[in-house]
């Protein structure tokens, strides 16, 4: 049977309704609809645009650019928040199974705006297989539109606490955009079919191209 991660929030959701108190669910709830109503899907990154140099820097301290990322392929990056955010302690592993193994020549990248050393739980916890990066100050998610403000400097050790909507794009070797699709609900996630199929859309082009 097919995994969907979408499934698995809704079953977080489920437990949450089952557990917190009225006003703690609440909250959740509002904030997530805060985030939903504020959303502008136009003003975010689209396929076709060129993405900007950027740096990311993995849990081991180095520094990682896009020209690198690119290098032997595409470049899928999947942002999240933090590597204590519940939520975000199902999507990467649902990636490990689910869209790791199936790559081919590109490049996975989980991408938060939490400092490195933070960053190594998520990694170790899952014994993640790709790389698990930082955004400095979350440069990269202000630059394609997907970040938004929060408080959470104390938790992801960034000069400021803003956080990105879970997203998922994929560069090209020519710095071209090819997919990105990124929510305002921390509990509704791109499923890897979805990622897959602009991987295969890509792969067609390539080879037509050089027919």
């Amino acid at each position: 049977m097919t995994e969907i991660l979408n499934d698995q929030f809704a079953a977080l959701h489920a437990e949450r309704v089952r557990t917190w108190e009225p006003a703690q669910l609440q909250r959740n709830i509002d904030q997530r609809a805060g985030l939903v109503a504020a959303f502008d899907a136009s003003a975010i990154v689209r396929p076709g645009d060129v993405a900007p140099d950027f740096t990311l820097v993995d849990t081991d301290g180095a520094t990682l650019d896009l020209a690198t990322l690119t290098a032997d392929g595409p470049l899928v990056l999947v942002f999240f928040r933090h590597a204590g955010c519940p939520a975000c302690n199902l999507a990467p592993p649902y990636y490990a199974r689910t869209l790791y193994p199936h790559l081919g020549a590109a490049r996975l990248v989980a991408v938060s705006p939490q400092v490195p050393d933070r960053l190594r739980a998520i990694r170790d916890r899952h014994a993640l297989p790709f790389t698990v990066a930082s955004d400095p100050d979350g440069a990269l998610a202000r630059a394609w539109g997907i970040r938004f403000a929060s408080d959470a400097a104390a938790t992801t050790g960034a000069a400021n606490g803003d956080f990105p909507y879970p997203a998922v794009v994929i560069v090209d070797e020519r710095r071209t955009v090819r997919f990105a699709d990124a929510s305002p609900d921390w509990l509704v996630r791109t499923e890897s079919p979805r990622v897959l199929a602009a991987l295969a859309a890509l792969a067609a082009l390539r080879f037509a191209e050089a027919a």
